[in-house]
């Protein structure tokens, strides 16, 4: 993951269903270990954190109708030898929000976890930005930045 130094800009998408489970995708990509993963990934250029979260949700999942996204904080990986920043994006979704496997290269499952039972290992990233949503102190490594106060 250090992509030769490049800097890398994300985001992981925290999406909520109306009785508080989250949304996790189990990553099985060659050359990574597997682990559960908030949908997101790269923002593009000229896209900002909320857009590029919309659309990798529907990329990767097929749901498209995400209620109120709202930045929460920026996450920052000091351990990696390329910039890694990651914005976290609350969004929440109807109860019977499907979520399929679009990307079988990347994702083999989508499931939806209480809070409290989130399963191991969680992708990086994506336990940085979980650790700010649940109030936690981020992983070893990395800063968070809050942009909007968790309710």
């Amino acid at each position: 993951m250090d992509n030769f130094g490049q800097p890398v800009i994300g985001v992981g998408a925290i999406v909520v269903r109306p009785d508080g489970a989250v949304l996790l995708g189990y990553r099985d990509k060659p050359g990574e270990s597997p682990s559960w993963c908030l949908p997101g990934g790269h923002v593009d250029a000229g896209e900002s954190f909320k857009a590029a979260a919309i659309r990798e949700v529907a990329e990767e999942t097929g749901i498209s109708k995400l209620q109120r996204p709202k930045l929460l904080a920026i996450t920052q990986n000091l351990n990696s030898a390329a910039s890694i920043v990651t914005g976290a994006v609350l969004a929440n979704v109807e109860q019977e929000a499907d979520a399929l496997v679009l990307e079988p290269e990347v994702f083999t499952q989508w499931r939806w976890f209480r809070p409290g039972t989130l399963p191991t290992p969680l992708f990086p990233a994506s336990q940085a930005v979980l650790a700010h949503w649940q109030g936690l102190e981020p992983p070893a490594g990395w800063l968070t930045y809050p942009i909007v106060p968790v309710a």
